[in-house]
């Protein structure tokens, strides 16, 4: 289940107003032309970001997000015909054969139950044809970034044309390792409704991701370095044989 940020229509709609700086993109889409793909999937596509500056590139994309409210986003974007977006997640998915599959930001961790996760490897790995890759990534739990979450360091008021002030923050609300729990608040100044998002995120250490990839199939090629938060990630490189 989605997230009421990604789920609920008012929240969709201001995702990226409130989260214009995407500049964590810049690696896949590096990646996508390392490896020369001219097809992707991308898993957990939220509101279409990554998926249209693919299209840009002249590149066939399928987008697939469990939250309708953010593909109903991402459907309404100039350009948005370019890309083939799917209301679902990676186990129920038509037959593809794609160069490339993609995870960003916190899509994989937010898969938290195992049987999911295996699941949703193993549709990566049939939507992938031989020699296509996975890439993802998470977050390196010894960093313990979840100490960040708190108001003080989060708070902020966005002016969001048509919308007016939002007022966001996040508050942990469980570490329960590999488990944390935290909570957006949003206040809309308009009329002063106040919605709120939780969700949690599974912290996988390095190598149980490589054995849970070697399980589903994959050859994990690489792991590398987010370069945008460096000794913050790990961006996971895997190879359908």
């Amino acid at each position: 289940m989605a997230d009421e940020s990604f789920g609920h229509p008012r929240l969709a709609a201001i995702y990226d107003p409130l989260d214009p700086d995407r500049g964590d993109l810049d690696a896949y889409l590096r990646i996508a032309a390392e490896f020369e793909a001219r097809s992707v999937l991308d898993i957990g596509c939220g509101t279409g970001v990554f998926g249209l500056l693919l299209a840009d590139r002249g590149i066939e994309v399928t987008g697939v997000d469990p939250a309708l409210a953010s593909v109903a986003v991402a459907r309404a974007k100039p350009g948005a015909e370019r890309v083939r977006w799917l209301h679902g997640d990676a186990t129920d998915l038509p037959p593809l054969a794609v160069d490339l599959a993609t995870m960003t930001a916190n899509a994989a961790q937010e898969i938290v139950d195992p049987g999911a996760w295996w699941r949703t490897l193993r549709g990566a790995y049939e939507a992938l044809r031989p020699g296509g890759h996975l890439v993802f990534e998470t977050r390196d739990p010894a960093r313990r970034g979840w100490e960040e979450w708190n108001r003080e360091s989060t708070y902020g008021v966005t002016e969001i044309p048509g919308v007016g002030a939002v007022e966001t923050w996040v508050r942990l609300t469980d570490v329960s390792l590999p488990l944390v729990t935290f909570r957006w608040t949003y206040v809309f100044a308009s009329d002063g409704e106040v919605l709120t998002s939780d969700s949690t995120l599974r912290f996988r250490e390095r190598e149980e991701v490589e054995r849970d990839l070697a399980a589903a199939g994959f050859v994990t090629e690489e792991v590398r370095d987010a370069p945008d938060r460096p000794g913050r990630e790990f961006v996971f490189l895997a190879r359908r044989p």
